[in-house]
């Protein structure tokens, strides 16, 4: 600073001196002797002592090279932030996914790189750690639903084996991945990736894709067996038989994924991967259930007589071969293909030599038992007024179940809640503050986290710090540096490592431990499943006066925090109102009377503070820039700052003239605002906090809403409770309106093929009672309603229990048009249905139960390794648990729903017409007699 004014240069006259002479200049083209050549001035700087000898001509006519008036040196640039991975310095490098691309393929072909880089190019002594991997938990998800959708199919299928025989049974099973890979074939079409959503919704389908298969291959054998038509009759008779009631029962389970598929706003474009793929897929199920499976009955299905096992001899043959083919792949080293052969094997054997016999048992003792059972049932029932009594009985629990339920009041919550993976600590440090203050803070708060977590802890992978720089609390923020803030993650290993140790156990301990840090916002959150909404408590508060809308948003939280609601972690303001600022505040009368302006000024202290490249150092390939700037020790001294010598021509007499800073300019010291946030052209400050666990989030916002009238506060402030609150709200009303709109159209499908509206409210009814089962199983068990899983379950179970009363109440109709009486066409049909009713409804159940109780068997270490690696529970499980148990209770009194009631109102209905007939009947004959 003081050798520039002694030479009476300026920064642009240093800037100009190394520029023009670290330059190579083109000049064109020149003929000699037919050659062409080109003419190039070759000025570029080859090392540091030619910049250092570079020559600045002074206004006064004198020469100075730039090492008599600057320091030139080889540095780095200052550190912009900081990262830590257990403790230790590191170098971070996140990578993120396109959008659209793989996510697992590219996490392979990352490590792929690493370890090639790590053997070929980098240093031996250098190590490369991956952590925070997403695509290990996505793997884990896909495998976990993967592996559920093969326990589904299994138990389904052994459920079919006893009702249907193991032929039929594998006809049906058949359906499951047919119908599935129609929709893998669709589903890149419109733009579909593969998921966790889609996945659930493929588990979610399993149960319920079999259903058309199990009403013809059940219809076929039953027709097949009492009649004497050959095969391929029966199957072409079966399928036209129950082409309708399937089509119908199909459209009607449809019915409410239609409006599902049209949800609006961000938890919409989460979620409607499930309604898209179920609808794909159960459009599949009527392609494989009219066109595959009479095929396969054609070849495959006998009469029971004709059907006995393999002799014994075959038997040991058959087995013998495939027990030599799998110790030929284990010879090999193919072990999966070997064990899976060896497991076929073993359950042929089993199967031909006990297991043929339970089955037949099974099918001549127990159904015909219970279906005796289920007919004396129905002839009690319907006899006298206990029709009546059971219909008013029902209406009566479904009262007393809506009176009970709001006695109780369940838990509700938005998203399901998850254990974390990951646990973030973010701290927030007044605008301004140097980053190695930040990250000082951060480190205390990293220590008093390793303590918490402890030492060589099993479950927890990584600990990374970073600050400045990926210290955001916002996800989508990958870019931009705020030398304030700072982030703490906690990576744990995966739910199967952890032995069903807690993780959201350590989010109170870290808070407790954090809470004393004096001058720092901390806040403790873990990652979520779901999509990205706003906090679970979000106030905010708009007007236009920024003055009143700071103060009063400031009496906010103190009120709140008057209140003393449990569970808020603590209130934070997103206004920034202390950011610290030095304002330059220019005489300009005097500043213009010397020739001088604000942009002189402003560009003196800005190249003299921030620094300005003024060209490029070239060494080979690499490029680096030339900053010119005052001292490190005059730049953070303002008494030097305020001394600064304004260098400048003047413009009338053409004199260059200097003039300190001081003389036209003073500074003063303010506390100046961060940000303003506005929202629909007003300015909105938010209040905001997380829930503490053991909280709920609704109750909190509901006490908030209570209180709110008790804040006093100017007409010009608005004061809302938004964020989760907002996006819950906007799917209540959604949902509400997705039910309303599914039983429409479930109305419209059930008139227009039965015509008759008696029938139609008979089938609808379900819908109503079953939310009977679902309310009784939330409240015996004590689970947590979620307002979308439990929601959207409810809308997709109105589609599913209409499925089997439309088969109970078309056949009941087939047979009085057969001749049949009313009881007893009520009671036969009921008698031949009720297979294909416990089928379908214990598919649909069963192939939920895995996901509902995180049951997982991971299949290709079972088969290579003889390692089932069991466990229960998982993030799947918390998350879609909510909707699978939904449709699992209410499903289950459905089903009862279907075998008793729907008889019941069907023959109360009757009945009823019958009495208005008749008294009709006799009003006309009473007239006609008068007459």
């Amino acid at each position: 600073m003081y050798k520039m004014k002694a030479a009476s240069l300026t920064f642009r006259d240093i800037e100009q001196a190394v520029n023009f002479n670290n330059m190579t200049v083109s000049g064109g083209n020149i003929d000699l002797q037919g050659m062409s050549r080109s003419v190039r001035v070759v000025g570029e700087i080859k090392n540091i002592d030619e910049l250092q000898n570079i020559v600045i001509n002074t206004s006064s006519g004198a020469q100075v090279k730039l090492r008599d008036i600057a320091n030139v040196r080889d540095g780095f640039h200052q550190p912009e932030n900081f990262a830590r991975y257990n403790s230790k310095n590191v170098v971070t490098l996140n990578v993120i996914k396109k959008s659209g691309q793989n996510l697992l393929n590219a996490a392979d072909e990352i490590k792929l790189i690493i370890a090639d880089m790590k053997k070929n190019k980098l240093p031996s002594n250098l190590i490369v750690e991956v952590t925070g991997d997403q695509s290990r938990n996505t793997r884990n998800t896909v495998n976990e639903l993967n592996n559920t959708i093969i326990i589904g199919f299994i138990l389904v299928t052994i459920v079919l084996m006893f009702f249907m025989g193991l032929v039929n049974a594998i006809f049906v099973g058949f359906s499951v991945p047919l119908s599935m890979a129609i929709a893998y074939i669709v589903l890149p079409w419109i733009g579909f990736t593969m998921n966790m959503l889609v996945m659930f919704a493929f588990i979610f389908a399993l149960g319920i894709v079999v259903d058309d298969a199990i009403v013809v291959i059940e219809n076929t054998h039953r027709i097949h067996q009492r009649t004497k038509m050959n095969i391929a009759s029966s199957a072409k008779f079966a399928a036209g038989e129950v082409f309708i009631p399937i089509l119908s029962g199909t459209l009607t389970t449809l019915a409410p994924f239609f409006p599902l598929a049209f949800w609006p706003g961000v938890v919409g474009k989460f979620m409607v991967f499930i309604p898209i793929t179920l609808i794909i897929t159960l459009f599949a199920s009527l392609i494989v259930a009219y066109i595959f499976n009479p095929v396969f009955a054609v070849d495959f299905m006998k009469h029971d007589d004709e059907d006995h096992p393999v002799t014994f001899t075959k038997l040991w043959k058959i087995t013998a071969g495939i027990v030599l083919a799998g110790i030929l792949f284990h010879l090999l080293k193919l072990p999966v293909i070997a064990n899976l052969l060896l497991f076929i094997a073993i359950s042929f054997f089993l199967h031909n030599m006990y297991g043929y016999k339970v089955l037949r048992k099974f099918q001549s003792r127990v159904i015909p038992a219970m279906m005796r059972r289920y007919e004396s049932t129905l002839i009690w029932v319907l006899k006298g007024k206990r029709p009546v009594i059971v219909l008013w009985g029902m209406i009566g629990l479904l009262v007393f179940t809506l009176v009970l339920f709001n006695i109780v009041k369940p838990k509700v919550v938005f998203f399901p809640d998850n254990e974390p993976n990951t646990i973030n600590t973010f701290i927030k440090l007044p605008i301004g503050t140097q980053i190695d203050v930040t990250d000082s803070v951060a480190r205390i708060a990293e220590q008093r986290i390793m303590s918490v977590i402890g030492d060589n802890n099993s479950i927890v992978e990584s600990v990374v710090t970073n600050v400045a720089f990926l210290a955001s609390d916002n996800n989508f923020d990958n870019s931009s540096k705020s030398s304030n803030l700072a982030k703490i993650a906690v990576n744990f290993v995966e739910y199967k490592d952890r032995g069903g140790e807690s993780t959201g156990a350590y989010m109170n301990d870290m808070r407790a431990a954090l809470k004393d840090i004096p001058g720092a916002e901390i806040v403790v959150d873990k990652t979520k499943m779901g999509p990205p909404t706003g906090k679970p408590i979000n106030i905010e508060i708009s007007g236009e006066d920024l003055l009143q809308l700071a103060q009063t948003s400031e009496r906010f939280r103190r009120f709140v925090d008057s209140l003393q609601i449990g569970g808020i972690e603590e209130l934070k303001s997103d206004f920034a109102a202390t950011k610290p600022e030095i304002i330059i505040n220019l005489d300009r009368e005097r500043a213009n009377i010397e020739g001088i302006s604000a942009a002189v000024v402003g560009d003196a202290i800005r190249t003299g503070q921030l620094g300005k490249e003024i060209s490029k150092y070239r060494d080979g390939e690499d490029q680096y820039p030339i900053i010119l700037r005052f001292e490190e020790n005059q730049r953070k001294d303002i008494e030097q700052l305020l001394n600064l010598t304004i260098t400048y021509r003047d413009m009338n007499s053409g004199l260059l003239r200097q003039i300190p800073l001081s003389v036209v300019a003073h500074l003063d010291y303010v506390n100046s605002y961060g940000q303003i946030n506005r929202l629909n052209l007003k300015r909105v400050i938010t209040i905001s906090s997380n829930v503490l666990d053991g909280y709920n989030a609704n109750l909190i916002n509901a006490e908030l809403r209570k209180a709110l009238p008790q804040f006093t506060k100017s007409s010009a402030i608005d004061i809302r409770l938004t964020g989760e609150q907002e996006d819950q709200k906007e799917s209540m009303l959604f949902l509400s309106k997705a039910m309303i709109l599914a039983l429409f159209l479930i109305l419209f499908i059930l008139i227009t093929q039965f015509n008759s509206m008696s029938k139609t409210i008979i089938i609808l009814s379900e819908v109503l009672f079953s939310l009977i089962g679902v309310l009784l199983g939330y409240m015996i068990f004590g689970m947590t309603i979620s307002i979308i899983m439990t929601g959207m379950g409810l809308v997709a179970l109105a589609g599913i229990v209409v499925r089997n009363g439309i088969l109970l109440v078309e056949f009941t109709d087939v047979l009085k048009e057969q001749g049949y009486k009313t009881r007893q066409a009520i009671v036969e049909g009921g008698k031949t249905r009720i297979t294909p009713v416990i089928l379908t409804a214990t598919a649909a159940i069963l192939g939920l139960i895995p996901l509902a109780i995180g049951m997982n068997i991971n299949f290709t270490t079972l088969l290579s390794e003889l390692n089932p690696h069991l466990h229960f529970g998982g993030d799947n499980v918390m998350f879609f648990g909510p909707l699978s148990w939904t449709i699992i209770f209410g499903l289950s009194f459905a089903t009862f729903v279907t075998l008793v009631l729907i008889p019941v109102m069907y023959f109360v209905i009757y009945s009823r017409n019958i009495r208005r007939l008749r008294r009709k009947s006799n009003r006309l004959a009473k007239r006609a007699a008068i007459a």
